[in-house]
């Protein structure tokens, strides 16, 4: 007689955007492998309450319950894997207490990683906790690594899509309005994930992100440039070998692997058994081609910004998270133009000193950062009379 699975007890931070809503959509297909047993949500209470309904969860926690909301959702729920999906610093706490408890994170929240990855994977392994990577790219580069001696690893390579924005010019960047820039080609992400993506900002965030979770420096850490966004990650061995993971540009796979990771879930979605639709095609495709291309730095500045900090170390990543959220808001407000993102990011970088690192000096160097590149953006509103009192 099979002993039945026990189900896993999944918490959600971030529950109602879209890393969030796409793991219900892979939970809701697996109820026999998953329990939803607590619920963070930002502002949009009523979708929290529907999502409280459809999955009989009790804990739940809003903006309004703080701090203390999320750490209770990530730590008194008795879950074994806390899917961590906000976007900023705010859930950092819960986070960190879930780690110190020995939970699995399945981890989407890239400012967490960028800011404070060093500190989380050293205090993961500490207290037997598993980092779960859910970004499309780590989690290729986590699955090609399986099994593989690390000391044989020449390099990895993440790639991009190249955002809406790829065979544009510069000057066309410069003035691109917030439709264009949200019109991403092959993805479904929230508003400052699609707008990273057409800075390419969320590539080199993706970049020290790398760093922390694989151990590896800037300098084997690469980027190419794929449009169609089928072959997520690369792993380029010392004998010259180089291993990927491909699949259909859809987030609810790595989402699916993180959750149920060492498993596998069964095939999800349609038509994977086809060839061509299992290599991110389309059922009707008679063939296949993928593009391989360099990133262009001048183009997408925000790019070398990241290698920059990187190299910098300490809390020069956190200033660059923090400077970038702010002047990615200030462009979705309509107070900065898109070319002048980068320029906030460099502003603030330039003002800041790389400290080591402590969740303290994390936290400094974040406010700091943020006040800073709020200052850079007034300064451009007022040059361009663009000023608001508000």
């Amino acid at each position: 007689m099979t002993q039945s699975r026990r189900r896993r007890r999944v918490a959600i931070l971030g529950s109602t955007g879209s890393i969030g809503t796409q793991a219900l959509d892979v939970i809701a297909q697996h109820p026999d492998r998953f329990e939803v047993v607590a619920l963070a949500a930002g502002r949009n209470i009523e979708l929290l309450r529907e999502q409280s309904r459809r999955f009989g969860v009790e804990i739940l926690a809003t903006a309004r319950d703080g701090a203390s909301g999320l750490r209770r959702v990530a730590t008194a729920s008795d879950a074994d894997v806390v899917l961590a999906a906000t976007v900023g610093s705010v859930a950092f706490g819960a986070v960190f207490a879930a780690v110190e408890r020995g939970i699995d994170i399945a981890i989407a929240n890239k400012e967490l990683i960028v800011a404070a990855g060093e500190l989380l994977t050293e205090t993961a392994a500490a207290h037997g906790a598993q980092i779960l990577p859910v970004d499309s790219e780590h989690s290729a580069i986590f699955q090609c690594l399986a099994g593989e001696d690390r000391a044989s690893v020449e390099a990895i390579v993440l790639t991009a899509s190249g955002g809406p924005f790829w065979r544009r010019s510069r000057a066309e960047m410069d003035g691109a309005d917030l439709r264009s820039a949200l019109a991403h080609p092959t993805w479904r992400m929230g508003t400052k994930n699609t707008i990273d993506s057409a800075t390419m900002m969320n590539k080199g965030l993706e970049v020290i992100e790398a760093s922390r979770l694989f151990a590896l420096p800037g300098n084997r850490i690469k980027i190419v440039v794929h449009p169609q966004s089928i072959a997520h990650g690369f792993v380029i061995f010392r004998d010259g070998s180089v291993k990927s993971q491909l699949a259909a540009p859809d987030m609810r796979l790595p989402i699916g692997y993180a959750l149920s990771y060492p498993e596998r879930l069964p095939d999800y979605g349609n038509g994977r058994s086809d060839v061509l639709a299992a290599l991110g095609g389309g059922a009707s495709d008679g063939a296949l081609h993928y593009e391989f291309e360099r990133p262009d730095p001048e183009r997408f500045p925000c790019i070398p910004l990241a290698y920059e900090a990187l190299a910098r170390g300490g809390t020069l990543p956190a200033v660059l998270s923090a400077a970038n959220e702010i002047a990615v808001d200030a462009f979705v407000h309509g107070r900065v133009a898109f070319g002048k993102i980068s320029e906030v990011v460099r502003g603030a970088m330039d003002r800041a000193e790389a400290v080591e690192l402590s969740l303290e000096t994390i936290e400094l160097a974040d406010r700091k950062a943020r006040e800073a590149a709020g200052e850079i953006v007034r300064a451009i509103e007022i040059r361009s009379g663009n000023h608001s009192t508000c």
